[in-house]
């Protein structure tokens, strides 16, 4: 059978249409052969071939409303499926293996719960020694280092001076370590 590009669409219109089984299977029997010859030469195994000539087919008849006769051939389209179906089995066989082991994939480790414990006990001191400051100290403390605002933004939105600023943040550290029993 020759291939009459107008009798191959019709053959897809009638698929797309009534899901006419006769007409699938006269664009499988001229198709089937050459989508697989076509995999054959880029697998180099005929099981392999035959099941993505498989799949191709299956897709023509799923998106047989898809083609457009006005764009193409009907062998340009169905080799087009081919090309894309290869193309996405052969990305597929290429994916990296899934390595439970790689770092990425690897919870933290969980921190014992003694070491918990002293962590919340560090931070409710610096919370208390927190308190412990003037108010005008502590909020640029906090808006500094836990807001992380720089010191010239904190100047301009509290209207001071660049020198204040910093002359109270570091008054501020200093009691914080006194506090704290630091040095």
């Amino acid at each position: 059978m020759t291939e009459d590009p107008e009798d191959m669409s019709r053959l897809i219109a009638a698929v797309a249409r009534a899901r006419d089984v006769d007409a699938f299977e006269k664009l499988f029997r001229h198709f089937g052969p050459r989508v697989k010859a076509y995999m054959m030469r880029h697998t180099g195994n005929h099981q392999t071939a035959e099941e993505l000539m498989q799949e191709t087919m299956m897709l023509v008849w799923n998106k047989a409303a898809l083609f457009d006769p006005d764009k193409g051939k009907a062998s340009t389209w169905i080799f087009t499926i081919a090309r894309n179906t290869f193309i996405s089995a052969y990305r597929k066989q290429n994916r990296p293996e899934f390595d439970p082991n790689d770092p990425a994939f690897v919870p933290d480790d969980i921190e014992p719960a003694d070491v918990e414990f002293q962590n919340r006990q560090e931070a409710e001191r610096v919370r208390t020694a927190l308190k412990e400051l003037p108010e005008e100290q502590r909020e640029l403390v906090q808006r500094s280092f836990y807001g992380d605002v720089s010191h010239s933004d904190l100047a301009e939105e509290y209207g001071l001076p660049l020198g204040t600023v910093k002359s109270r943040i570091r008054m501020a550290i200093a009691k914080l370590r006194k506090s704290l029993g630091e040095r």
